[in-house]
C-alpha cells in the first residue's frame, strides 16, 4: 500500500527521537518523583506561595516531558500500522485514515517543536499586553480595537484566559487597552507581538474614500513573581486616583477607584480601573508596572550590548514590525521574518500563528 505522507513521517520520527533520547536523558523524570514527593509532605501547604511556585515548576516539567512521551509512543504504533499495511493489496479506505493519522501526528509534532524554542527566563509566564492608539483620530482609534478584537480571537483559539485590566474608549474604537493573558507559555508566543502595526485600507471614515495609513503600538510583558527584584521606590512614580468610566446613571463610578501610575525615569504609564476597589486596581497597576519595567531595563541592557556589537540589527523596540494591507489588495507580512499571509480575514480574526511561529525561529537564528 503506498503511504503519500510516509517519507515525511520518517523524517519527523527520526527527529522527535532525537529531541526524545535528550529529554529522556536528563534528569527531569528524576526531578518530577522529587517535587512529586514534596507536594506529600505534612505540612506543605502552610506555605501558600512556596507551594504554588512548586506547583507550577512541577506542571512545567510534566509538560515539557510528558506529551514528547505521549507522541513517542503514538509514532511507533504508527511505524507499526504502515509496516503491517505496506504489502497489502490498494485499500483506499484504510490509505486514506491512515494518511490522516500521519498529518495529525505532524501537527502534534509541529506544536511541540515550537515550545522547544520557547526557553526564555519568563517564556512560560503569563502576560501583560497593552495597545496604544496612534496619531490620527478616528482612524488610529479604530485601528487599535481592530487589533485588540485579533489578540482577543487569539486567544479564544489557543485557550487562553483574558482579562481587561484598563480600557480607555475613544470615538470609533479606543485609544489604549491593557489585557492580561493567562495560560501557558503565553508570553513566549506573544513577545514578539511587541512594536508598531501598520494599517493600509481605504477609510470607511473618509466621505471621499482616500486610502489611509494607521499605526498602533503593541507592548508584550511577562507577568513577573515576587521573586524578581524591581527597584521601585516611592519617589520614582507618582501615584494618582480618578473615576473611573462607568455607563452612567445608576451605574456611574461615585469613588476614585481607578488608579494610574506614572515612572519618570522611564516615562511608562499603567492605568487600571476594572477592579472593583481602588486597593485591587493599585495592586494591579504595580504588578503591570513592575512587569512592564523588567521589559525596559532588559531593553536598555541590550541597546548597551548592540553598542559593540560587530552586527547592528535593525530592529528594534520602536520599529514598525508588521503591515496589514486592505486595499489594493489584501497582504499581512512580518517586516522582520518576511513572512506573508494573503488571507487578512483570518489573520484579523485570530489566525497569527503562522507569524509567531516565523518569530520564534527569526529570533533564535538572530540570537
Amino acid at each position: 500500500m503506498y503511504f503519500q505522507n510516509r517519507s515525511q513521517f520518517e523524517d519527523m520520527k527520526e527527529e522527535a527521537y532525537t529531541v526524545w533520547r535528550r529529554l529522556d536523558s536528563s534528569n527531569l523524570l528524576e526531578r518530577i518523583s522529587e517535587l512529586e514527593k514534596k507536594t506529600l509532605e505534612p505540612g506543605f501547604w502552610e506555605d501558600k506561595k512556596g507551594a504554588e511556585a512548586l506547583f507550577a515548576e512541577l506542571n512545567g516539567l510534566k509538560d515539557a516531558y510528558y506529551p514528547w512521551k505521549e507522541l513517542i509512543g503514538k509514532m511507533d504504533e504508527m511505524a507499526d500500522l504502515i509496516a503491517i499495511y505496506a504489502d497489502e493489496p490498494e485499500n483506499k479506505e484504510e490509505q486514506d485514515e491512515i494518511n490522516g493519522q500521519i498529518e495529525d501526528l505532524q501537527e502534534e509534532y509541529g506544536k511541540l517543536k515550537l515550545k522547544t524554542l520557547l526557553d526564555g527566563q519568563f517564556d512560560k509566564s503569563d502576560c501583560f499586553l497593552t495597545i496604544h492608539a496612534g496619531t490620527g483620530g478616528t482612524e488610529a482609534s479604530d485601528w487599535a480595537s481592530m487589533l485588540m478584537r485579533m489578540y482577543l480571537r487569539y486567544c479564544e483559539r489557543n485557550g487562553f484566559k483574558n482579562q481587561i485590566l484598563d480600557l480607555q474608549e475613544d470615538e470609533g474604537g479606543i485609544k489604549s487597552v491593557t489585557m492580561k493573558v493567562s495560560g501557558s507559555y503565553c508570553f513566549g508566543y506573544l513577545k514578539g507581538e511587541a512594536g508598531v502595526h501598520r494599517l493600509v485600507r481605504i477609510s470607511p471614515f473618509d466621505s471621499q474614500k482616500r486610502r489611509h495609513t494607521s499605526f498602533s503600538s503593541v507592548y508584550a510583558s511577562p507577568v513577573v513573581d515576587d521573586t524578581i527584584e524591581i527597584d521601585l521606590k516611592p519617589e520614582d512614580y507618582r501615584l494618582d486616583t480618578y473615576r473611573a468610566g462607568g455607563a452612567g446613571g445608576q451605574h456611574v463610578n461615585k469613588t476614585d477607584s481607578a488608579v494610574r501610575l506614572t515612572h519618570f525615569a522611564s516615562g511608562i504609564v499603567v492605568q487600571c480601573q476594572n477592579e472593583r476597589s481602588q486597593g485591587m486596581n493599585k495592586e494591579l497597576a504595580f504588578k503591570v508596572l513592575k512587569s512592564r519595567l523588567y521589559e525596559y531595563y532588559r531593553e536598555e541592557r541590550e541597546k548597551e550590548q548592540k553598542k559593540t556589537a560587530i552586527e547592528k540589527k535593525e530592529i528594534t523596540w520602536g520599529s514598525q514590525i508588521r503591515s496589514y494591507v486592505f486595499q489594493p489588495y489584501t497582504m499581512v507580512k512580518d517586516h522582520r521574518t518576511g513572512e506573508t499571509i494573503g488571507n487578512i480575514q483570518a489573520v484579523m480574526d485570530g489566525a497569527i500563528g503562522p507569524f509567531i511561529e516565523s518569530y520564534l525561529r527569526w529570533s533564535k537564528k538572530e540570537a
